[in-house]
C-alpha cells in the first residue's frame, strides 16, 4: 500500500458515520456506561458488534505562568495503582456547561488558580479503540489566585493533590524519560513545547469550535435500540 498525503499540510481526521443496526447498554456505571453496538462499514456489509465506554468527554489545562514554567499535580490513580503527575482536568459532567467554563471550574477545584487567557493547545481521543472519551487541552495564562474564602474542599483521591511548578523544557525532559505517562499531561507539554517556538501566536482560541465532541454529533440516548 502506497503512503497518501505524505507532506501535506491540510490532511486531519473526519467524521465518518458509518450504518447503525442497534445500541444497547450493557453496563450503566456511575459516570459512563458500556454499550454494544452493531453496525456495517458499507451499506450491504456484514454486521460488527462492538463493546465500548461512551463517556461524557473532559477538558484539561495546562498551566504556563510569566516563567515559563507549568504546573503540574500528583494524583493517586487506582486502575493503574500510581500516583501519576498530571495537568488538572475533570469531566465534562454539567450539562449545558460551556467547555472553556469547565476547564476554568477545574483549574479552580484542583489548583486554586485563575486564568485571564485561554487558547486550545490540542484535541485529543484518549482511547478511541475502547472509548468515545474526547479529551481538549487548554493553554492558561496569566494566572491569579481563587480567593481563599472561595476554595474548592478537595476530597477522596484529590485531597492527597501535590501541586508542582516545573520548567516546560524540564516537563519535556520528563515525558521523554518516561518518568510522566498521563496522556494529557504528555501531550499537552510536547504541544506548548512546539507551540513556544512560535510564541504561542498558531494556537487557536478558546471559543474554537470542538465538532469531535460527542454532543456536537451523533449522541445515541442511554440504552436506545435503533431499527434497520
Amino acid at each position: 500500500m502506497q503512503p497518501t498525503g505524505t507532506g501535506d499540510a491540510g490532511f486531519g481526521d473526519e467524521q465518518s458515520p458509518r450504518r447503525l443496526l442497534g445500541t444497547t447498554t450493557v453496563y450503566e456505571g456511575r459516570v459512563w456506561d458500556v454499550v454494544s453496538e452493531r453496525f456495517t462499514l458499507t451499506e450491504d456489509g456484514e454486521a460488527i458488534t462492538r463493546d465500548f465506554i461512551r463517556h461524557p468527554g473532559a477538558v484539561a489545562v495546562l498551566v504556563l505562568d510569566d516563567d515559563g514554567r507549568v504546573l503540574l499535580l500528583r494524583q493517586y490513580r487506582h486502575p493503574v495503582r500510581m500516583a501519576l503527575w498530571e495537568i488538572p482536568a475533570g469531566l465534562l459532567d454539567e450539562e449545558g456547561e460551556d467547555f472553556v467554563d469547565a476547564a476554568a471550574r477545574e483549574l479552580a477545584e484542583e489548583a486554586d488558580l485563575t486564568a485571564a487567557r485561554w487558547d486550545v493547545l490540542v484535541d485529543l481521543f484518549l482511547s478511541p479503540g475502547s472509548s468515545s472519551e474526547a479529551l481538549r487541552v487548554y493553554l492558561a495564562r496569566d494566572i491569579g489566585d481563587v480567593p481563599a474564602a472561595d476554595r474548592h474542599t478537595r476530597t477522596h483521591e484529590e485531597a492527597e493533590i501535590e501541586l508542582k511548578w516545573v520548567d516546560l523544557d524540564a516537563a519535556v525532559e520528563a515525558v521523554l524519560d518516561g518518568r510522566i505517562h498521563s496522556p494529557s499531561a504528555a501531550a499537552a507539554i510536547l504541544a506548548a513545547r512546539v507551540a513556544r517556538e512560535t510564541g504561542f501566536a498558531g494556537l487557536r482560541p478558546a471559543s474554537t469550535p470542538w465538532p469531535e465532541h460527542p454532543s456536537q454529533h451523533s449522541a445515541w440516548p442511554r440504552g436506545a435500540v435503533l431499527g434497520d
